[in-house]
This record gives structure tokens, sequence and C-alpha cells, in this order.
């Protein structure tokens, strides 16, 4: 067992050494974005690492009985001389055949650790096996490192919530979270959208990435101690009942129990016909089954479904920490974008640039994003400083699209693709595209061909261009009589010949060979 005082000492060493470390990531002046997060993580575990052996050497330190008996060990007894070594020749004799037995071992991985820490990646570009950037495996394509938002999956959670009008697209969700600098986020929806189950899992879902982003993106930044200020903040609120727009409704449900409760299903049904008809449905036949598989008290004794539903109280408690949970990840979501707001808006930028890029282009960025950037040391420092300030005193008065070079793209080519042209589409359910380009590619997307499907209509070229659905249906019908006609006039054009040489059309020749008369 090693001395508590040697442990104390260690540990002392570790934290001074990593102290030195964390100065010297800190005072690196890092070139790119990729490098600045690199370091930011680095010097994030070396705090929790300062951190972890600082509360270890207040435990050791706390422990006094241990370090008492540890000195008097060290210290001479009452009938020994002051100069007697006898305990620290037997531990010297240990540690001597402790090395003797393993000659080759390694005294502690602590040097490994910091060095680790310390090393700088990508500095040999040249090396075809070099380890891969842990740091990158945090992120997805789309964040391209932590420069930007991945929010399409929750673009399409939003937009499958009921009763929410017109369904808005990637860009117009992004600005509705833009809001959150001015107000809690989707504050605009109605209170029977607010309150669903859905619209709980949604937000839930939205607060979880935010929240992660957050500490992939800012690891210096004590993330959890915000979002417990604005926990404490919102619990204030709702006790005072001072937040707007989540006051507790009725349940829509009779309040004399009138009606027929499914225990199976835990649903109320107003009417008895309506309770009949879903008996045969295969959700009531699932629930049933996993009913009498849990063991509980199935409603055998009575099928028609009077067992008692749960009580109104109930309902309602379960209606309020609903709504509480909603309007709580409302709340702390609001205080992560007002965070995020700068890297909310390079968001919106690049999706916009992106929608002027043909496909070519696009392939081309990928190749580049691919490609290793090697920084290039700059001959004077002053120099850099002030073309990064001229880089970031961008002009765009007319918010147009960044292009490759991060940089708005010409007015120009801005009238030339059409980008500020809105096209709506009725059958794709009033989707809306940006530019005549986008515009003319969806007519062969996976979209406008699902909602050709559903109005049971082929998507082929004769559709190409019409976005209503009444001129869909209306092509279509014109498409069946043309038709028709051609058949009819087959029909009347083809002539056949008889045995005596009388010539018939078609028609009337298979009418006299059906009588005998041929």
């Amino acid at each position: 067992m090693d001395s508590v005082i040697e442990i104390q000492r260690q540990t002392h060493e570790e934290i001074e050494r990593f102290e030195r470390a964390l100065y010297t990531v800190l005072s690196r002046n890092p070139p790119t974005h990729e490098a600045r997060l690199q370091n930011e993580h680095h010097a994030s575990q070396m705090l929790d690492r300062i951190s972890s052996r600082a509360v270890a050497l207040n435990g050791l330190y706390d422990d006094e009985d241990t370090r008492k008996t540890e000195i008097d060990a060290l210290s001479p007894q009452h009938n020994q001389p002051s100069d007697n070594l006898s305990e620290f020749y037997a531990r010297l004799v240990k540690l001597q055949e402790h090395h003797s037995k393993y000659p080759d071992s390694v005294a502690g991985g602590f040097e490994l650790e910091l060095a680790a820490l310390l090393e700088e990646h990508n500095q040999d570009e040249d090396d075809e096996y070099a380890e891969e950037d842990p740091i990158s495996l945090l992120f997805s394509g789309e964040e391209a490192y932590g420069k930007y938002l991945d929010l399409y999956a929750n673009h399409t959670a939003y937009s499958n919530l009921k009763n929410i009008g017109k369904r808005p697209g990637y860009l117009q969700y992004l600005d509705l979270l833009l809001t959150a600098q001015n107000a809690t986020i989707h504050q605009d929806l109605s209170k029977e959208t607010r309150f669903t189950k859905d619209f709980e899992l949604y937000i839930t879902a939205l607060y979880a990435y935010l929240l992660s982003f957050a500490k992939r993106t800012q690891p210096l930044v004590d993330v959890d101690a915000n979002q417990r200020e604005a926990d404490a903040e919102f619990t204030k609120l709702w006790d005072a009942g001072e937040l707007k727009g989540w006051e507790e409704t009725t349940l829509k449900a009779d309040a004399n129990g009138t009606g027929i409760w499914c225990a199976a299903c835990q649903k109320h049904y107003s009417k008895q016909t309506v309770y009949d008809a879903h008996l045969t449905s295969k959700k009531h036949v699932k629930a049933s089954a996993r009913l009498a598989e849990s063991g509980a008290a199935a409603p055998a004794a009575n099928p028609n479904g009077d067992m008692a539903p749960p009580s109104q109280p109930a309902q309602q408690s379960s209606l309020k920490l609903r709504l509480r949970n909603s309007a709580l990840h409302s709340h702390l979501c609001t205080r992560i974008l007002v965070t995020l707001l700068p890297l909310l808006n390079d968001t919106k930028s690049n999706v916009e640039r992106r929608f002027s890029l043909t496909a070519r282009e696009r392939e081309q960025e990928l190749l580049d994003q691919a490609k290793p950037s090697v920084p290039t040391p700059a001959p004077n420092a002053d120099k850099d400083d002030q073309e990064e300030e001229e880089e970031e005193r961008i002009y765009n008065p007319l918010k147009l699209p960044l292009g490759w070079d991060g940089k708005p793209i010409p007015y120009w080519l801005y009238k030339l693709h059409g980008l500020g042209v809105e096209y709506r589409c009725e059958i794709c359910s009033d989707h809306v595209y940006m530019g005549r380009k986008n515009f003319d590619r969806h007519f062969q997307e996976s979209r406008h061909a699902f909602g050709m499907r559903a109005l049971g209509l082929p998507n082929t070229k004769h559709f190409h261009e019409i976005t209503g659905i009444d001129d869909a249906l209306a092509l279509a019908e014109k498409l069946k009589q043309e038709g028709r006609h051609e058949i009819f006039e087959m029909e009347t054009m083809e002539e056949l010949e008889d045995e005596e040489g009388n010539v018939y059309n078609r028609k009337t020749y298979e009418d006299l060979k059906k009588q005998g008369i041929i």
C-alpha cells in the first residue's frame, strides 16, 4: 500500500502539471474553427481531471486518522534514537524487490495522459495512418464540426403536429426559432396544439438536441448551471401563474361520467355505435392482449365498457403535469437558443447558400471539405488581424445568400436564380419552394410524387407545372375523355370487308357477325 503522504504529494504534483498544461493550451492561437474547438475540449478535459483530483485530495486531508497513523509510523518511538531509519529502510527494500521483479514496468500512465491532451491533431498531414480526430466524431456531417445546427429531424416532427396551419419549410422553421431573442418559442401556436402529447414529445426532443449541441460546441461553458438557473426561474414564474398562454383548461369529458369507457384502450367514447365499431380494430385487440398478459384486472365481467374511467382529478393532474413539462422545456429551449443565435443565423445563411448551388458545385464543396486544410503561417500578424476584421465586417444589407467564398453572392445572380420568388405547390401540402430551379426540380422529387399518388394520379409529364389539386383532377378527367374519343374514332374509322366484298366499319362488322348475318 502506498504512503498517504506520497499519494498527497503526487496528487499535488499532477494538479500543478495540469494547470501548466491548461495554460499552454489556452495560450495557443488556433488558426481555424476546428483547432479552436479541439483546444477548448482539451482544456475542458484538463479541468475535469483537476476537479476530480482536488476532490480526492480533499478527502485524504479530511481522513485525519490515516494521516496520523502514517506520521506516527515514520516518526521515531520514545525508546528509539532520533536517527532510527528502520521504517524507511523496510519500505526501501519493498520497492527494490518490486522493481527487481518487474524491471520493465512503467511508472503510471500520467505522462501519456498529459501528452495526449497537449497533442495537436493534424500536425503531420503526410501520415497515412494518422489517428482520426475524436472531436469530429461528436458532430454529424450537417453540423460541419459545430458550425451549423442540424434541425431537420426536429423540423419534420414540428411539421407533423396537428392544427399548426400551413406547414413551414426549413427556412421558415429556422425563422420561428429565431424568435427566441424576443419571446418564448412557439407561443403563436394554439393551445390545442401546445397541450397535446405530440407537442410535448417534440419540444422534449428539441431541448435534448440543443442541450447536447451546446455542450459539444461550448465545452468551457457551464451549460448545466445555466439550465439550473433557468429551471429555478421557470418554477418561480409557474408557481406565481405568470406564464401567459399556459393556463389550464378543462378536459373535454363529461363531468357526470356519461358515455362508455374502454379499459383496454384507456379511451372515452361518447356513443355506443363508435364503441362497438372499435372493438374489432387491431389496436383494441392488441391492447386487450397486453392487458391480459400483464395480469391486470381485465374488464371481462363487463365487456360493454362500463368499467369506471379514471377520476376527473386524476385526469386533471395528468394534464397539469404534461402542461408543466411542455412549458418547462419551451422555456429552457428559449434560453439555450439565445446563446446559439449566431450559429442559428449562420445555419440559415448556409441553407440559403446551398439552395443557389448546382449539383456539381455541391459535390466539389464536399470534396473540398474532405481535404485537410493546412494553415499557412502569415509573415505579419497585424495584416492577419486587419484581414479578419475586414471579413467580419461584411456589408450585406439585402440579406443575400453566401457564396462558396463566404461572401454574399452578386445581386444579379440572386435575381437570375429567382431566389427571392416563392413558388407554392398545393399538391405538396402548400410547400413553398424558393427559386425557379428548386420549383422545377421538385416535380420529380418524392414529396410531389407522394402527393400525386395520394390523389390517385400518375406523376407523368402531362402534369408538369400543375400545382393545384383542382387543376390536376380536371386535367386527368380531360385526358380520360381524349382517350375515349380516340378509342371511338378507331372503332368508326377502321373498315373491314366480308366475303362478298361489302365494306363495313369495325363496329358494324362485329355487330352483324354476332347476329349471324355475315
